[in-house]
Formats: structure tokens, sequence, C-alpha cells
């Protein structure tokens, strides 16, 4: 954690243990070591009912970040333990990094430098294509994909966006429309849904077979919520033409299986795919936000007291 988090947390009153060592199988018995009202965790720490079991004083598990996938939400209730996350946090490094992904795909940047690095002046083969002329579909509208929508208006392109939770409200910058219609006319597939069971693979090959166009397909969300296996396999095909992946199905390189090292090294050839660490939202400004947010939502939740 940043460490303007325990003077943060200071300032409303709350006493901040700062265990950044502690390793996962000790947390059970620190937790019951003291009567803790909250646990603020990553994205690495997995928080199941077993665990929340050992904090029977807890009323909060704050997650610095905004995807909840290591957090069992149905094990919360039961506990009476509340969830906090910061989405509103790392959501403009998100939407400042999708633009940046998108240009590199559509302007050739990283193939572009790794051949003029080799001595290589490849102009008319680098020669791209401009945002303003696209058709954007963003899957999932919330705070991740509504930052990507607001920064795109300035480019004057056609912005789509479908999420499935019918209380979303449509802006300025995007229209709301059925996944058929999203599918139908957008050129460019951004996604910006959370992982959850329901999701997994969701983005598979018979959802990019829908798209009448071959496409360009961004990934800041999640690996898992899409087929790796299918996209290589659209790569392959042409059915799409280059893909920004900052998320990976499994993120540990040096675990991956046959399968997963198979298609990552396609994925690591392929000059029409931009790889990156998982850093869409991780920016200096964002590591600080992050704790600006969590501490205005816990400081809100126990001043309801």
């Amino acid at each position: 954690m940043h460490p303007t988090l325990l003077p943060m947390l200071a300032n409303i009153g709350v006493e901040g243990d700062y265990q950044p060592t502690l390793k996962p199988a000790d947390v059970p018995a620190a937790l019951g070591a003291r009567p803790y009202a909250g646990l603020l965790v990553r994205s690495k720490m997995q928080i199941s009912a077993a665990l929340l079991a050992h904090g029977p004083h807890l009323r909060y598990v704050a997650r610095a970040g905004a995807g909840v996938d290591n957090i069992d939400v149905e094990a919360l209730g039961p506990a009476g333990v509340v969830l906090l996350n910061a989405p509103e946090g790392n959501r403009d490094a998100v939407g400042e990094f999708a633009v940046g992904a998108l240009l590199a795909l559509l302007r050739h940047t990283t193939t572009a430098d790794a051949e003029v690095r080799r001595g290589e002046w490849r102009r008319e083969a680098n020669r791209g294509e401009e945002i303003g002329t696209k058709t954007v579909g963003l899957l999932g509208y919330g705070h991740m994909g509504r930052a990507f929508a607001r920064r795109l208006s300035g480019f004057g392109c056609t912005v789509l966006a479908h999420d499935h939770d019918p209380t979303v409200f449509a802006d300025g910058h995007a229209q709301l429309v059925p996944l058929a219609e999203l599918q139908a006319r957008a050129d460019v597939l951004s996604i910006h849904i959370p992982y959850t069971p329901a999701n997994d693979k969701f983005v598979s090959e018979a959802f990019l077979a829908a798209f009448p166009r071959p496409l360009w397909l961004l990934n800041t969300a999640r690996g898992d919520v899409l087929d790796l296996a299918a996209l290589v396999a659209a790569l392959q095909s042409g059915r799409v033409r280059g893909a920004a992946l900052d998320v990976l199905e499994n993120e540990k390189l040096a675990t991956l299986s046959p399968a997963q090292r198979a298609r990552f090294d396609y994925l690591a050839q392929a000059p029409n795919v931009v790889l990156s660490p998982h850093i869409g939202g991780w920016t200096h400004q964002s590591y600080v936000r992050i704790n600006e947010v969590l501490v205005a939502k816990i400081g809100k939740l126990l001043g309801s007291d």
C-alpha cells in the first residue's frame, strides 16, 4: 500500500496495523490476535468464509483496487462484513492506458519501434488507421468503460457500450445498445467487465464470430473473461486484426501449463499483438488515489453508526 494510507486512516480516527510481509497462511492467526474491524487487501490475498471466521469483529473488507475476484462475495453477508473497493481510484489510469493501447494497435507503434531499432525503415508497411473513423464497442460500462469513453470523445469516433446491468445509465460519451447491435457495428472491442464465474471466458469463439467484420480487441479487465484459445484462432484466421492485452489467463509466467505456454508463445511473437504486465491502472497517481477512495468509504461506513 502507498505510505499515505496510515496517515489518512489516522485522520478519520482509525488505527492502521500495516503488515505487508504477512504471508496468506499467517493471516487467520493474525486476524484472531486483535479485534480488527477491517481488513485491507490487494489482489493476491484470497478472502474466504473460512478466513472471515477468524475475524469475528470484522465489519469490512477493503480491496485496494477495482476487481474483487479474490473475494468470496457471497461469504461476506452471512459474516456481517461489508465489501469496499476503489474502482474510482484507478479508472482514469485505465482510461488513458486503453487509449494508448488502441493507438499502438492502429498505428503499429510497437512494431515500428522494433523495426527502427533493427535498422529497418518501413513507412508503407506501417501505414495506420485513425481512431476517428472507427466504431468502438465497450463491453461493460462501469467506471473503467466510462473513463475510456470520455477520452475517446475527443477523437470523434462512434462509441457504443453494452452492460448487462439494467441500472447502468447512458451519458454523453457512449450510446448504450444491446449486445447484438454492438457486435454488428463495432470495429473495435474493448473489454471492461469484471471476472465472475458467469463471465468466465465470456468473450469466446462464438462471441467473436458474431462480429461481421474483422476487429481490433483490447482487454484491460481480467484475463479469464477472454478465451485466449479463441483469440489465438481469431488472430490466425484474420477475424481479429490485432489485440492489446494488459491481462492474461495466467499472469505467473513461470507456471504456464503446456497449453497456456503455446498460446502465450504465439501471442508473444505476433506482430499485431501488444502485451503489457497488468499496468493499465498502475500509476503513481492511482497508487495514492486508491487510498483516498478507500479511506473516504471507510470513514463513511464508520460514520453511519
